[in-house]
């Protein structure tokens, strides 16, 4: 069985990854949970510095099920063959940056907030006692879950458990396990990177906020200096990525924090541009939500476009590991510019009623946003479930009867886990006094 990823091209060069995926997910920021009403009479107004936005659960859905296709798309070898649609489904990855630029934009808006409004950041205890409760309960669940199906004979192994159950699997030079994972958790890197990004926001936001209050009281030139903040940490993934090939290549540093901060790094300044446009109506940053707001479409074109550009060879070798650093950064930087095009119309609404709000917030697209996470959770599960049912081989099978199995069984575990393990959990988060 197979979980293949761009991310993961290069961990195992010159042959097609097993167990490896690029999967990502983005939880709800911390403070965020009451909505912000809207009226058809607010236009021209700003986005809102905080607040839930159903745009941004639509987008979610989009990225969760976009990496589901992806997967199912790479095991059924619809994502193998030499064309040009296979070209396009084996690019599906590319959510993970995205669900990265949504995670730095909610998670980091309180912090701009702060720098901005000459406030208190949030409390640093607090904010990791939510993440935790956000994200391990169910991630736990499902660790437990796979290592009994497919990791029996390591079930004594202390050193495994404590590398799954407290994401440091990234970290692992020389692992027991092929790709990126034990069988059915190999996506789970991606949450290694999330988890990172958290630890790390609170020391960075304060870097940032330093840096910015240097530029006085103003609240346009501490923006301004925050976004240049911003663009320096966003290099360091570049440099990275050529630090991973010389003196020699290290394929493991891909999946490390800093091989990604490129991703978080449009969602923060989203963030920025937001608490932004709040202190100057008429400054760049209003224009350039008014910009935003009159034609998504346009940023959503050029998403497209870079897409398309990524499934060509700049990227490098589909599935046989990143032929060069350019290869690599030319991915870094065609990806990050598909997640901020794609985001930002979600991100910037002036008003509720805006078209990106009607299509992105329904009903439908609210719900699979609220279960995302456990979309991720599951899907290799659920697709290695599937095969072993079936009786399939890897690289085989009919993609569209995979999809809709799979899909189908994905968003039922993901709606149990939803129901009784991530809504107890959040209720605790609601508990605590904000």
């Amino acid at each position: 069985m197979t979980e293949t990823g761009s991310r993961s091209r290069g961990t195992e060069a010159g042959a097609v990854q097993e167990s490896f995926g690029r999967t990502g997910q983005v939880p709800h920021s911390p403070g965020q949970a009451g909505q912000v009403p809207h009226s058809p009479g607010q236009a021209g107004q700003v986005p809102p510095a905080s607040g839930h936005l159903d745009a941004l659960d639509g987008m979610r859905a989009i990225a969760a099920f976009a990496v589901l296709t992806f997967h199912v798309a790479i095991e059924s070898a619809a994502a193998l063959h030499d064309n040009f649609l296979s070209a396009l489904l084996s690019r599906g990855d590319v959510a993970v940056p995205i669900f990265f630029t949504l995670s730095g934009l909610l998670l980091y808006r309180p912090y701009a907030r702060a720098v901005l409004d000459a406030t208190r950041p949030p409390a640093t205890l607090r904010y990791l006692a939510k993440r935790a409760l956000r994200i391990l309960p169910a991630y736990w669940l499902v660790v437990v879950v796979a290592m009994l199906l497919w990791s029996r004979d390591h079930l004594d192994d202390v050193k495994t458990w404590l590398q799954m159950l407290f994401l440091v699997q990234n970290y692992e030079v020389y692992p027991r396990w092929f790709g990126l994972g034990p069988k059915g958790l190999a996506q789970m890197w991606s949450l290694c990177v999330e988890v990172a990004f958290y630890l790390v926001l609170p020391l960075l936001a304060a870097l940032l906020a330093m840096y910015a209050r240097r530029g006085g009281g103003d609240p346009g030139r501490r923006a301004r200096r925050l976004l240049l903040g911003l663009a320096a940490l966003t290099s360091v993934s570049y440099l990275w990525t050529v630090f991973s090939y010389y003196p020699e290549y290290r394929p493991y540093l891909h999946t490390w924090l800093p091989g990604s901060l490129t991703y978080f790094t449009p969602g923060m300044a989203l963030a920025v541009v937001s608490a932004w446009a709040r202190h100057e109506k008429d400054g760049p940053a209003a224009r350039f939500v008014r910009a935003v707001n009159a034609s998504p479409g346009s940023l959503w074109l050029v998403a497209a476009l870079a897409y398309a550009i990524a499934a060509s060879p700049v990227t490098g070798t589909r599935f046989y590991g990143i032929d060069s650093v350019w290869s690599g950064i030319f991915e870094l930087a065609l990806y990050s510019v598909i997640a901020a095009c794609l985001v930002a119309p979600c991100a910037l609404p002036a008003r509720g009623d805006a078209p990106v709000g009607r299509l992105l917030g329904n009903p439908v697209m609210r719900f699979f946003g609220r279960v995302s996470y456990g979309v991720f959770l599951w899907q290799f599960i659920a697709m290695y479930l599937w095969y072993d049912l079936t009786g399939q081989r890897p690289f085989t099978g009919n993609f569209v009867v995979n999809l809709a199995a799979i899909g189908t069984l994905t968003i039922v575990l993901a709606t149990l886990t939803h129901r009784f393990v991530e809504e107890p959990a959040r209720g605790l988060i609601r508990g605590r006094r904000s």
